[in-house]
Formats: C-alpha cells, structure tokens, sequence
C-alpha cells in the first residue's frame, strides 16, 4: 500500500511539473507573439504616418507667368496699344512720393480700383516711418518707380553722382520692397545721355509724361485741379498724366479718376506697359 502511494505521489508530481513548464513555453510564446503584433503596429503607424506626412507637405508654389505687354510708350511720352488693346486709356502717376500724403492718395487709388505708378525720391525713405510708407504703397499692389535720390537736375551734376542718384536708390528700394524699379522718371523730365544709358542697364523705362498742373498756383485748389486735369485739351488716348504727393492733389485724386472713367477712359495697370 505505501509503494503505491508512493507511485501516485510521483505520477502527480510529474504531471504539475509538466504542466507548469508547458504553461511556461505558452507564456513565453504568448509574449513572442505580443510583441511582434506591438512591433507590426508601430511599423504600420510609421509608415501611414510616413504617407500622410508625404501628402499634406506643401506643393511649391508654381512661378507666376508674366504679363504679356498690351502697350508701348511713345516718343511723345503717351501711351499707345501695341495691337488691339483698348486706345481709350490714360496711366496716373504720382512724383515725389512718399512723403506726406502718398499713403492716403495710394488708399483712394485702392478703393476705387484705379492703378497708378509711385515715382519714389530717395530722401523720403531715409527714415523708419518713410520705408514703411513705401512699404505700404507696395504692399497695396501699386508700381514704384525711380524719381532719384534726391530730386536733382541730372543735368547739373557728374556721372559718377547721377550713377548713385539712380542706382543707389533702386538699391533702397530693393532692400524696402524686395524688387528694383521698372521705370525711371528724372527730376524736371531733364534726363542725360548718361542717365538713359542707366536706365537702360537697369532694365527700366525712361518716361516722362504728356500734362499735369499740380504745381502751378493757380491749381494748386483741389477743385480747380480736378476740373483742369479732366477737362484740358490736353486729355486724349493714351494720356500720361503727372501728379504729385501734395495736399491739393490728394484732395482731387478721387475726383479726377471719376471725371476720367465718365469721359471713357480705362485706367492703365502699369504691369501692361511694355519695358527693358
């Protein structure tokens, strides 16, 4: 009887240690197995993480084609089509800018979808306050252009000064705006072989213009100047008309662009303008 207890007590023995390591392998297998499906999970969220970051990343922005030219500047600073463009066109531009009131001209400009060239003097954006003002003007979609460093007559002074009048402004307003001046306007309309070569290295148009009467006294009233700026003989197709940052023009500038569109004229977006 005690040699068979003895046998059942081993037989039992032998089955728990069976048991037990069985339910070891199993355990070890089960953890093998969990950790491989951990590791397939990572993976997978890796590599959707991987797709997704691939298909929200920004496209680059595709360059912006330039305008094809629709007009041409004349020998007598007007403006005509260069085929069947609309001829019923006058371009505003503004000298001496920005000094007092460009910015306010440039928002009235803005809010009646009138474009306009900006002829920049350098000695107005020598300050913080002008470069912003400048800035500005930009940022609002007008076109700048060169009026010279400091507003003097290219033909009393050297070609070495007349280089630094013309180019180191176009540095300036680079640094300010991000781009350098398509066109080129000299001071009193007094330009030099020199300063025309200039322009032409610089890859700006050299112009003048065809009327203004801003600086004449007796139009120097807002309501006197908007009736003669609209009025005169002088307004025809292609019309290229000088204006100024003064008081009396800003006063008549929302005026004047009315008169103009009432009479059939389209205001000319300078980017239409062919140049160097």
């Amino acid at each position: 009887m005690k040699k068979w207890t003895a046998f059942l007590f081993l037989v039992l023995f032998w089955l728990t240690a069976c048991s037990g390591v069985k339910s070891e392998e199993v355990q070890e297998q089960e953890e093998y197995q969990g950790k491989e499906k951990v590791s397939e999970k990572v993976e997978e969220e890796e590599s959707t993480g991987a797709k997704d970051h691939g298909e929200t990343k920004e496209e680059e922005a595709e360059p912006v084609e330039p305008v094809e030219p629709q007009y041409e500047l004349t020998a007598n600073w007007s403006i005509q089509p260069i085929s069947d463009a609309n001829p019923q066109v006058a371009l505003i531009t503004i000298d001496d800018a920005p000094d007092t009131y460009a910015v306010e001209m440039a928002k009235t400009l803005k809010e009646k979808e009138a474009p306009a060239i900006f002829f920049v003097n350098g000695h107005f954006i020598e300050t913080e306050e002008g470069k912003k003002r400048l800035k500005e003007i930009h940022d609002m979609g007008f076109a700048i252009g060169n009026h010279t460093a400091s507003h003097a007559s290219l033909q009393d002074i050297s070609e070495e000064e007349q280089h630094e009048e013309m180019v180191g402004l176009n540095d300036k307003i680079e640094e300010i705006i991000g781009e350098r001046p398509k066109f080129f306007r000299a001071p009193f309309g007094q330009n030099t072989d020199y300063s025309k070569q200039l322009a032409a290295e610089e890859n700006m148009l050299v112009m003048n213009w065809t009327y203004g009467y801003d600086w004449e006294s007796e139009y120097q009233d807002a309501s006197a100047l908007a009736d003669m700026m609209v009025n005169t003989p002088l307004l025809n197709n292609g019309a290229n008309l000088l204006m100024h940052d003064r008081e009396w023009t800003n006063g008549a500038l929302g005026e004047i662009i009315d008169g103009l569109r009432e009479k059939g004229y389209d205001l000319l977006d300078p980017a239409l303008i062919k140049t160097p």
